[in-house]
């Protein structure tokens, strides 16, 4: 598969592949359910879900307790995951490609995209925007790290690797036809359902 940037090549090789088995736990997946509760608590008719960097699919497993009959499509990047994805009992279709090589001429009820915004090149983010606008029907749910004004910061000794910013705000201010529906903050130090401090934002199309 060729790649678009470094931020492609690195995630589709090993520290992609290293990134399976530090996230897969029981408690990630309650902690997950919780979080989907709670931001898709406002949302109606969701019979269809898109996962951008949906690794080995444990997002779309937590939504498929609480969307058994939704049908669930997962994209990821990594050739490894992707593999575990398809193999995943709650997906209903695995694609192996990247976001910004994606072809799908079709739309999905909401499209998920979870700690994936904040490891994308900077520079991909205006088509990375447009490509979801064009995938979402109804909601859009990001959950990413915040911040007010876009930072670098060094993941596990690489740098150009994790970036913060407002990836919400940006996406509202480049595509009109979504507005903010709800939005809400998880904690590191959550005695019951832990996650690391995610900003998520529930987006819906408005025209």
């Amino acid at each position: 598969m060729p790649f678009n940037n470094e931020q492609e090549s690195f995630w589709s090789g090993e520290f992609g592949d290293d990134y399976i088995s530090r996230n897969q736990s029981a408690q990630l997946l309650a902690s997950n359910i919780a979080l989907f509760s709670r931001a898709l608590s406002g949302t109606s008719d969701i019979s269809s879900v898109l996962e951008l960097g949906a690794n080995i699919g444990l997002n779309l497993t937590a939504l498929s307790t609480l969307f058994p009959r939704q049908n669930r499509t997962g994209v990821e990047i990594n050739e490894a995951a992707f593999r575990r994805l398809d193999e995943n009992e709650a997906v209903n279709r695995a694609i192996h490609s990247s976001i910004l090589d994606l072809r799908l001429d079709e739309e999905f009820d909401l499209v998920l995209v979870k700690g994936v915004l904040i490891h994308l090149a900077p520079e991909s983010l205006p088509a990375v925007y447009h490509r979801i606008s064009l995938l979402s029907r109804k909601y859009i749910l990001f959950v990413e790290y915040f911040s007010p004004s876009p930072v670098e910061l060094d993941y596990r000794g690489h740098s150009g690797k994790l970036f913060k910013r407002d990836f919400a705000g940006e996406f509202l201010a480049s595509q009109p036809s979504f507005c903010l529906e709800d939005y809400g903050f998880v904690y590191h130090g959550d005695p019951t359902h832990p996650l690391d401090d995610l900003n998520w934002f529930l987006l819906r199309r408005s025209g």
